[in-house]
């Protein structure tokens, strides 16, 4: 099957009006999908055979892990929040700093991660019989089928009135309006695949974690991390890169604030004067982004 073909096979039934971009070395297949599903369920790609990508990555949460901070061999505790999977096909930077600008050169990172499965190339090679670039292409063909489409959002937009309630659709128009998240979370993913500080790593008056600044040795990126896809948000708490906000409430409350004020904090956070009814409408509203997932 044509890549462009599957490519729609995949996306239209969710509801998805986009092309997903596919690399003309990498095609998509159903076989290479199919071996990437198998490949991202396989713990003999951790040393210890303890767990997969699929442990971080759970199809229950939305292809994230319910966790403050990722998990891994020997119960090692990540940096980070594991990230969900959600229409990263779509991505342009990959890992909540953007390390990485292509999924077939994320894909393989957590696996050579020491704190996370500590393989080296050669090793994982050797425990599936498969080179690494046929790891990395097969779990990238397989991420890029994990969509998220067809939410109550998607159906109100393309007509269906009804879809959302009175309540959804009053947090609606604060997420376009007062609310200010068009700033970042913008496009059909919402998400601009950018990089901001929002002062969640400012603590006592310094930063815990440098973010963004860390690849690229800027300044103006010290704080900065990825936009996240709002998509099947709800079934992905704890929130923020390092899981610090329990729930939506929590989030919208963080922003309603403007964040935490620093040096660096992106120009776009200000206090937004939220209403309680305009909080809990948006946070509503934020539930109905959640839809039908492929790639389980």
């Amino acid at each position: 099957m044509a890549l462009w073909l599957l490519a729609l096979v995949i996306a239209i039934p969710l509801g998805l009006d986009l092309y997903l971009p596919v690399p003309e070395d990498n095609p998509l297949s159903t076989e290479n999908v199919e071996l990437g599903r198998r490949l991202f369920r396989d713990r003999r790609l951790s040393r210890d055979r303890s767990i997969a990508c699929s442990s971080c990555h759970d199809p229950d949460h939305a292809f994230s892990d319910g966790r403050p901070v990722a998990i891994g061999i020997d119960r090692q505790l990540g940096r980070r929040s594991a990230p969900a999977l959600i229409n990263r096909g779509y991505g342009r930077a990959f890992f909540w700093d953007g390390r990485a600008g292509s999924l077939e050169a994320q894909v393989l990172q957590p696996i050579q991660d020491p704190r996370e499965m500590d393989m080296t190339r050669a090793e994982m090679s050797a425990r599936v019989g498969l080179p690494p670039e046929e790891i990395s292409r097969a779990l990238a063909s397989y991420v890029r089928s994990i969509l998220s489409g067809n939410s109550p959002f998607d159906r109100f937009v393309n007509g269906d009135r009804r879809a959302l309630s009175s309540e959804q659709q009053a947090g609606l128009r604060v997420f376009r309006g007062k609310g200010n998240c068009t700033a970042c979370h913008v496009g059909p993913n919402f998400s601009d695949e950018r990089f901001h500080n929002t002062g969640v790593e400012w603590r006592d008056g310094s930063l815990v974690d440098e973010g963004r600044a860390a690849v690229t040795g800027s300044p103006e990126d010290r704080g900065a991390f990825k936009t996240p896809t709002l998509r099947e948000i709800a079934r992905t708490a704890p929130y923020m890169h390092d899981g610090s906000l329990v729930s939506l409430e929590d989030v919208v409350d963080y922003y309603d604030r403007g964040g935490n004020a620093n040096p660096n904090r992106d120009a776009e956070l200000r206090p937004l004067g939220l209403t309680t009814f305009e909080k809990q409408s948006l946070a509503a509203f934020l539930r109905a982004l959640n839809g039908t997932v492929s790639g389980r």
